[in-house]
């Protein structure tokens, strides 16, 4: 609990306030004979490290000296697996500078600890590898691939369950983050994943198969399809094989399989259509699935309150219980079917009114913001399949029919209206500049098309607009209160940027309209560049709301009354 709170402690306060506090105790705890205090100070170190990101950035090798310290030298396992701990928390947490600056001393150090003696502590290692890949310039990591590669393979073949997922999940990593460079020990590697995704059969390998199909996809995809080619059928029809066999619910093979399939699909391109009748079933079932919600009043209490795959809110006098995990499903397969339709385009035609009709209602499915962000940016990738499909005169399975102007017409009326009615609902600041953003997209897709809906987009442009200034005075009136400090001010900008965002996107909005409908728009258009754009101006704007008024702020014609092509 304890553990839990400073977390929180350290997000609310900040470096200026834990920071000292932390200097004051850690390297006393750290010196101590008990491991367990310095077990304690090496956990506390990761704990605080999200809260203090902008005070420990300043000496990202000092931050994590304590860490590689015990990692090499403490005699007790567990005060070295939190020493690990620590690294991969302070990796993600301090990243990219870390892995720029410290890489000549964290790998070797993770590469030592995947020796140890401790099985968790070298399946930890390797868990903290990916930390670091992910962050991690590729450059830096290349001299020491073909450790890493040797060590990773001794581990898969040492036997031990947990020790072998944790060396699938660094493989994968590595050869994401090393690419093309990885196809050196693709001949090596694939083999292995192969035999691994025949042999782990039973309750007790599930993980371990998982794992193997999502390294055998990211392998894939890093050698890229001309050296992946070869193997492709046999390894796609490996995965289909064990598809068919079903899986429990409780299996994660299920969530992995999904998400190797769209990168295999990245890595194929067209040559991934024959097995989209494969794929696509399970992912609209997942994408579809209905949240897990259930609605008591508060005082009734509940029996899933320690479990941790629930949410609960409280509103008013209700309590909201939500399974995370449905929702985390349906998440993960809308943003798989954003890659598909964005890959394949016309290729995905047959299946693009089911998709559309999936998306849609969730662009106001708020219980969980991935969802929404997946629906918001499906959209204009929905249109331009349909544009696609259209100009290469693409016959539509459903209807037996050829593609034409008719069908896109219909796509835009059935995806613009109900993006701009979910714009004027939307709560999350971040969400309405992802919406405009597609929206602009839309427009771009549409041209003409987008012409009978430009009222509607005017009318809830003013109303954004008008509350993002109200957002922005609000702060302003809070930035000149007496208790206000440095931390919130850091807070203020944040918020500040995303409202900076709202009118960038609004002005990418404008541009798109200009370059779809040209010198037409603008009376509809000047209104508000006049009240919302043009007085931001002034000297006493920020900058980023001055950098808005430039974007927008852009003639369709040029000096001989001629409509520009491109703003």
């Amino acid at each position: 609990m304890g553990q839990e709170c400073l977390d929180r402690v350290a997000i609310a306060l900040g470096a200026n306030s834990v920071l000292p506090c932390a200097a004051a105790t850690i390297p006393a705890l750290i010196q101590d004979q008990d491991w367990r205090k310095r077990h304690a100070a090496l956990v506390a170190l990761a704990q605080i490290a999200e809260g203090c990101v902008k005070g420990m950035l300043k000496d990202v090798a000092g931050a994590v000296s304590p860490c590689l310290h015990a990692v090499a030298s403490d005699p007790h396992a567990r005060v070295r697996w939190a020493a690990v701990n620590g690294i991969g928390q302070l990796c993600t947490d301090l990243g990219p500078k870390l892995q720029e600056k410290d890489h000549a001393r964290i790998l070797p150090a993770l590469l030592g600890a995947m020796e140890d003696p401790s099985h968790r502590v070298q399946a930890h290692a390797a868990a903290a590898m990916v930390n670091f890949s992910e962050e991690c310039p590729p450059e830096h990591m290349a001299p020491f691939l073909d450790q890493l590669m040797n060590k990773l393979l001794a581990m898969l073949q040492g036997g031990h369950t947990m020790v072998q997922e944790a060396a699938l999940t660094a493989l994968a990593s590595i050869a994401d983050n090393a690419q093309t460079a990885f196809a050196k020990y693709y001949g090596t590697v694939l083999p292995f994943l192969k035999q691994i995704l025949v042999a782990a059969a039973g309750k007790e390998h599930r993980m371990l198969r998982a794992k193997a199909v999502e390294c055998i996809s990211l392998v894939g995809m890093a050698v890229g399809k001309e050296r992946f080619a070869a193997d492709a059928k046999e390894v796609m029809d490996m995965l289909h094989q064990l598809q068919q066999g079903g899986f429990e619910d409780d299996d994660a093979t299920t969530s992995y399989m999904q998400q190797a399939w769209t990168r295999l699909c990245k890595c194929l391109g067209q040559d991934f259509i024959p097995y989209l009748q494969v794929v696509m079933p399970p992912l609209l079932k997942s994408a579809q699935v209905k949240p897990d919600v259930q609605v008591t009043d508060v005082e009734d209490g509940a029996d899933d309150d320690e479990d941790e795959d629930v949410e609960v809110i409280t509103v008013a006098d209700k309590r909201i219980a939500i399974r995370t995990t449905v929702l985390e499903e349906k998440a993960t397969a809308c943003n798989m079917l954003c890659c598909y339709v964005d890959e394949l385009k016309e290729g995905f035609l047959p299946y693009l009114q089911p998709v559309a009709e999936t998306m849609v209602p969730l662009l106001d499915f708020y219980f969980h913001e991935d969802v929404r962000k997946a629906a918001v940016a499906s959209l204009p990738d929905i249109l331009r399949a349909g544009k696609c499909a259209m100009e290469k005169s693409v016959v539509n399975p459903a209807t037996g029919a050829v593609v034409d102007a008719a069908y896109v017409k219909s796509l835009v009326a059935f995806v613009v209206p109900p993006l701009i009615a979910a714009l004027a609902k939307e709560p999350e600041v971040e969400i309405q500049a992802s919406m405009l953003e597609s929206m602009s997209d839309c427009a771009g897709v549409a041209e003409e098309l987008i012409a009978e809906h430009i009222g509607a987009m005017i009318e809830q442009f003013q109303k954004t607009l008008t509350g993002s200034l109200e957002r922005r005075a609000e702060r302003n009136k809070r930035a000149n209160t007496e208790d206000f400090d440095g931390e919130e001010m850091e807070a203020l900008k944040d918020e500040q940027a995303a409202e900076d965002e709202v009118f960038d996107q609004f002005a990418e909005c404008v541009g798109s309209l200009l370059r779809s409908l040209g010198a037409r728009v603008l009376p509809a258009l000047e209104p508000l560049l006049a009240t919302y754009v043009a007085p931001m101006l002034s000297p006493e704007r920020s900058p980023g709301e001055r950098r808005v008024r430039s974007i927008s702020h852009w003639s369709p014609y040029d000096r001989d009354g001629v409509v520009n092509a491109d703003p």
